[in-house]
């Protein structure tokens, strides 16, 4: 019997209404996730990953316009249910680490009331439980002296701190699925790789689903089990990770690759060049083509369609190491 995924998304398109128009951030964004699977999401800034992510926990602002074909959860579809039906599970059963602790977190409560907050409406513990299980949590992601800093308010914790804070608040329910948003953003190299490792030790301890946001080819090496390659709000690539590292079908999946410094050969590191379009900048053809070594005419003429092998998929006309280029 063939399990069903944990998360479907089928089609995602997210547009904003702008001053100069509307804006379409993601277009046809397609995403299934496995029970207990690391799915990874990179991309530079700019390439919707972030906006997909929030119009599927629907934190999206009024000015955006969110549609899909399928956008469910286990049994739940996100599309048709209330907002006091989608507030139930948001939190719950799905749960998002956002990328700034410092801003994400509200500087007018302590650490305590915050995450106790979460417990109340979700779990329905009392005061005594919901004192218990915060100490439990903060413990659990390695923050010294947790029972005095329930009582601290987010400024007075450094940025590490905080961002363990983030993630005791997002797993305090044990989500069956956690969306990490660049999740190291700010910290130190040092710090960043104590926050990976406690992710996915509570990953691998819980279950949990996990989404992996970053630009961190590297970090997507060590944790990811499938990747999604982002580039202007459009799905260029999608394998499993081993195959991407090895084979990568689209060239600024390839570009990439060539930018990771341990990949890097000769005295500089290789650079893409051009930058991700905007509203008013978005080229003909394929949208990747300005800044591809590989474009032609047809690159910039004719809209890529989507290219499959046994493993994944690129959104190219000249897919890299496969046979199947139109």
């Amino acid at each position: 019997m063939i399990s069903m995924p944990l998360l479907t998304i089928r089609n995602l398109t997210v547009t904003f209404d702008t001053a100069s128009g509307p804006f379409k951030a993601v277009d046809s964004f397609d995403l299934n996730v496995d029970k207990g699977e690391i799915l990874g999401i990179v991309g530079e800034s700019g390439s919707g990953k972030s906006v997909a992510m929030l119009a599927l926990m629907g934190l999206l602002p009024p000015t955006a316009t969110v549609t899909a074909d399928e956008l469910a959860f286990e049994d739940h579809d996100l599309r048709t249910m209330s907002g006091r039906e989608r507030r139930r599970l948001i939190g719950a059963e799905m749960s998002m680490i956002f990328q700034e602790p410092m801003s994400s977190l509200n500087p007018c409560f302590t650490v305590g009331f915050q995450i106790k907050e979460t417990l109340r409406i979700h779990l329905g513990l009392d005061r005594k439980a919901r004192q218990k299980r915060a100490i439990e949590l903060l413990e659990s992601v390695g923050l010294p002296e947790p029972e005095r800093r329930l009582s601290a308010f987010p400024h007075q914790l450094s940025g590490g701190m905080s961002q363990r804070v983030m993630i005791a608040m997002a797993t305090a329910c044990h989500p069956k699925l956690l969306i990490a948003d660049e999740p190291t953003t700010a910290l130190d190299v040092t710090i960043q790789a104590q926050i990976l490792d406690l992710l996915v030790d509570l990953q691998r301890d819980r279950g949990m689903a996990m989404v992996l946001i970053t630009h961190d080819m590297g970090v997507v090496a060590e944790t990811a089990h499938r990747v999604v390659v982002q580039y202007a709000g459009q799905q260029v690539e999608r394998q499993p990770v081993e195959t991407l590292f090895d084979e990568p079908h689209h060239p600024y999946t390839a570009a990439l690759l060539s930018a990771i410094p341990e990949r890097a050969t000769g005295d500089r590191l290789p650079t893409i060049p051009g930058v991700v379009p905007g509203q008013g900048d978005r080229p003909d053809g394929c949208l990747f083509n300005p800044r591809c070594s590989r474009a032609d005419d047809r690159c910039r003429t004719i809209e890529p369609p989507h290219q499959s092998d046994a493993l994944g998929q690129a959104l190219c006309h000249y897919p890299l190491n496969t046979e199947e280029a139109a």
